[in-house]
């Protein structure tokens, strides 16, 4: 199954009152490698858009006017993340905004089952500590230079990295300069130790040493 980075901008902290998406974005990949399948969109809220809002993302009303509406775009980004698992930090705060629109436009809401929400797993790794976007991106090394605004796209990338690290896996390297590379699990090399039979000799040997040569307490 191919994953889906999912984030989103709003115009303030409620959907229950009356906020809007002013920006959603996807990053596609396959088996945590980036497909180079991107969907991503501003988004026209038909509302102001609160100072506190503007401040995080840098998006105002007059901004974003002249983008497409969410029913617009609805059905595109429906189709992008169909039976793909979606990964989400704070996915409760994105999914209430997400569904919520879908439900005005009367639009099956996402499956919840395939939704993984990396803010629960790095509460769970990290306890007790801040496991905002920002702080496991320093936790991890992961460079925050070009994020002076919030942008759902770039959050999606950051995220990406981050889900990475949280799962304690290493990110493959390729050379993409040769185009397209398939990813094969074959390929990967099993460093399963080999388990050695010991023969009975060996254990009485082992035993009449610890019996007469180790009386003494050398330490």
């Amino acid at each position: 199954m191919s994953e889906v980075f999912l984030d989103t901008e709003t115009t303030g902290l409620s959907f229950k009152d009356g906020h809007k998406i002013v920006e959603i974005a996807c990053i596609e990949t396959k088996d945590l490698i980036a497909t180079g399948k991107v969907f991503h969109k501003l988004i026209n809220p038909q509302r102001e858009v609160s100072k506190e809002a503007f401040k995080v993302h840098g998006f105002s009303s007059e901004f974003l006017s002249d983008k497409d509406v969410f029913s617009n775009i609805a059905d595109e980004f429906l189709n992008f993340i169909k039976g793909k698992k979606i990964i989400i930090h704070n996915a409760p705060f994105d999914l209430s905004f997400i569904n919520g629109q879908l439900n005005e436009f009367k639009k099956d809401p996402i499956n919840q089952k395939l939704v993984i929400d990396s803010l629960e797993l790095a509460r769970n790794k990290y306890p007790g500590s801040s496991n905002s976007l920002d702080s496991l991106c320093r936790r991890f090394n992961i460079d925050l230079s070009k994020r002076d605004k919030h942008n759902a796209l770039l959050d999606c990338e950051l995220l990406r990295e981050v889900y990475i690290n949280l799962l304690g896996v290493r990110e493959p390297k390729f050379n993409l300069s040769q185009g397209n590379v398939s990813y094969n699990k074959n390929q990967i090399k099993s460093y399963n130790k080999t388990v050695i039979n010991i023969s009975d000799e060996e254990i009485l040997r082992h035993k009449e040493f610890l019996k007469k040569d180790l009386k003494k307490n050398f330490y």
